[in-house]
């Protein structure tokens, strides 16, 4: 089987943009790849400087992850802190990637070009990113099409680091998922908790009716024709559900209100929900379960990791052989 390798990081509360966007897709890939997932807490220190915080959020992405269906059994899950291996990789890598490479980077052009400050993690994150995936030998990297100039200065720190010691890291491919696409929130923009549009993927039956009763339309009445296409609540009902037809042609004929249709989507919606809710519960209430898992996923990533490190100490000479 190919390895995939992928970090999440825990930078907050976890919502349908979040679970549409990756977690889905590591649940499917799971079956067909040899897949290592990691928590990427050092990232997460670019926008995250509170350690309550931080060592909160660790726990709670970890959970997230196990109650959307992601199988310990099947995927290695661990933190990126964990594997001491991953930070010195990176300071190998800095040492041979031009700042030029980095400069380009979407993430540092669009804070100058903001005027915000730039810390040199933020300005790193790519390298760190390099020796996150390297280190374990990736075949795939599932990216967003957002994350594709990340996976390509991989690509092109390997062939520095082959180019300059010999042939050490492979290229490991991107996989784009048509899934993977912008999740929109309640109110047609991209979901995004600094926009305040989000479903949250454990919201509670009361707060999803709250949000989706708030989400806005336009002034048609309950007899009037309606377009599937530009409204907000079909476009939910038709996120969670494999068979909108019926609903699409009752919109077509004018013979549904946007209440009606809202009502319809809070059931369907807590549906879709309930039983992701109730597995973060049970890992709310024994929160050893999920430690004990992190701690085997660290067993099972750090000899592939110090495996990698030690081939490449001895490649740029930083190993002495009497």
């Amino acid at each position: 089987m190919e390895r995939i390798v992928s970090g999440i990081k825990p930078t907050g509360d976890i919502h349908l943009g979040n679970y549409f966007g990756a977690m889905k897709q590591f649940v499917e890939l799971q079956n067909n790849y040899e897949s290592y997932i990691f928590i990427a807490d050092y990232h997460a220190l670019n926008q995250i400087n509170n350690p309550q915080v931080l060592q909160k959020n660790i726990l709670e992405i970890a959970k997230a992850y196990l109650a959307v269906g992601l199988d310990p059994q099947m995927v290695v899950l661990f933190r990126q802190s964990d594997i001491p291996f991953h930070t010195e990789l990176c300071w190998i890598f800095n040492s041979l990637t031009p700042i030029g490479l980095l400069k380009r980077a979407h993430a540092y052009k669009d804070a100058e070009s903001k005027n915000e400050s730039v810390n040199v993690g933020l300005f790193d994150y790519p390298v760190l990113m390099a020796a996150d995936i390297l280190i374990y030998d990736a075949d795939v990297v599932p990216v967003g099409s957002d994350q594709k100039q990340h996976l390509e200065i991989t690509q092109e720190i390997s062939r520095i680091f082959n180019n300059t010691y010999g042939e050490t890291f492979r290229l490991p491919k991107e996989l784009i998922s048509i899934e993977s696409s912008i999740v929109k929130g309640t109110d047609g923009r991209k979901m995004s908790k600094s926009y305040n549009n989000v479903i949250g993927l454990f919201d509670s039956k009361e707060v999803l009716t709250k949000k989706i009763m708030s989400i806005v339309t336009d002034s048609k009445g309950p007899n009037e024709v309606k377009d599937p296409d530009t409204c907000n609540v079909f476009y939910f009902h038709n996120l969670i559900s494999n068979d909108t037809s019926s609903l699409k042609q009752r919109y077509l004929n004018g013979t549904i209100s946007y209440k009606e249709a809202k009502e319809l989507l809070i059931e369907k919606m807590d549906q879709f929900i309930s039983p992701i809710r109730m597995r973060k519960e049970k890992l709310d209430q024994n929160e050893k379960i999920v430690l004990d898992i992190l701690n085997k996923g660290k067993s099972k990533a750090l000899p592939l990791a110090e495996k990698k490190i030690s081939e490449v100490r001895n490649k740029i000479g930083i190993t002495l052989n009497f």
